[in-house]
């Protein structure tokens, strides 16, 4: 098979899982708010409601789509298309798996392995911004600016705290390859003065601080509760998304679930070993490098699972922050917290070599 080949099916295969775990994301938060509050969630579309996101997606699609009579119209069908295209653009730079041998040749399972996929991902987070910034303020509501006003200032604020959490684990793996990061945490050493362990060297080991910043950083990043300001119905109807309708509100749900996904999966490469797995090498002598291969993609995908299912859990655990709480949070609590890291990071690899 042609290497062309494997990564169009690869970017058809990706598309496909993203648009599926953001239709059945909404299933899973109605599930476990329904487990939450002793109710029982969506049950009449097919077994266990399980075809419930078919019929939503089937009601956007025919819903009436509407565009108020002031709108800016192209910016207000831009907003929406550009926040899915830059979620669903993000994946293409995480290793999703080891490796797949068919017809004798290894494949890696990554759209495109470049140097900087740190980089790239934070990149393209910086730009999503503009997609609400752009729909809410071609909407000509001041409920719509008000809420994509919140979301410019809240990016900004937690990527800041979030970019210095990742600096630690550039300094540690001395790459921003996310390739490289993966396979670190598999067998490299991380900390010279302490022995790797096969398949489980991951980061949240040697950096739990900038895990938690990470974490938190990405709720906000993602709109989630508690940092869900820029949407909150109680103040400003639906915030940004106040005019929308039909299929280009869909895209901005969907938009955000992909990016629950991706911020998940991002996560998973950085702290927690991304397709590694205990006996990862184990398996490559014992089974072939295909059952590793098909392993590492079935314990990256689990681990992303769970961390949705975190977010989730949070939903509808925690009271949304006031806004001034949030801002609080971000400029005096994690960028502080996030300094102090990198600076102790700095002086353990200073102290005991890399």
């Amino acid at each position: 098979m042609e290497l062309l080949t494997f990564k169009i099916i690869l970017v058809l295969a990706l598309f496909l899982l993203a648009l599926t775990i953001a239709a059945y994301s909404t299933w899973a938060e109605r599930k476990v708010a329904a487990i939450m509050q002793d109710r029982i969630g969506p049950n009449r579309s097919g077994p266990f409601g399980l075809l419930q996101p078919l019929a939503d997606g089937g009601k956007f699609f025919f819903k009436e789509d509407f565009t108020p009579q002031h709108a800016e119209k192209f910016l207000f069908i831009l907003g929406p298309s550009l926040v899915m295209f830059i979620s669903l653009i993000t994946g293409a730079v995480i290793p999703w798996g080891k490796t797949l041998n068919i017809g004798g040749n290894s494949f890696d399972l990554q759209v495109a392995n470049i140097d900087v996929g740190v980089l790239f991902i934070i990149g393209m987070a910086s730009i999503g911004v503009y997609g609400i910034m752009i729909g809410g303020w071609a909407s000509n509501n001041k409920y719509s600016l008000l809420g994509a006003i919140r979301a410019s200032s809240q990016m900004i604020s937690y990527e800041l705290a979030m970019g210095l959490s990742l600096l630690s684990i550039i300094m540690m793996t001395g790459s921003l390859d996310l390739k490289m990061i993966s396979e670190v945490q598999a067998t490299g050493k991380i900390w010279g003065f302490i022995p790797a362990i096969s398949g489980i060297n991951w980061n949240i080991l040697y950096q739990p601080l900038a895990f938690l910043i990470f974490f938190v950083a990405a709720l906000a990043e993602t709109n989630r509760h508690p940092f869900d300001l820029p949407e909150c119905e109680s103040e400003l109807v639906t915030g940004y998304s106040t005019e929308y309708s039909s299929m280009k509100l869909g895209l901005y749900m969907f938009g955000e679930y992909v990016n629950m996904f991706i911020s998940n999966a991002f996560i998973v490469v950085l702290f927690f070993g991304g397709y590694n797995y205990p006996g990862i090498d184990w398996v490559t002598q014992n089974w072939g490098e295909n059952a590793a291969g098909i392993l590492s993609i079935v314990a990256f995908l689990t681990k992303t699972v769970v961390g949705i299912l975190i977010f989730m859990w949070i939903r509808w655990t925690l009271p949304r922050f006031r806004y001034d709480q949030l801002m609080h949070l971000g400029w005096k609590t994690l960028i502080p917290l996030a300094l102090v890291n990198l600076i102790v990071t700095g002086a353990v690899i200073l102290a005991f070599g890399n």
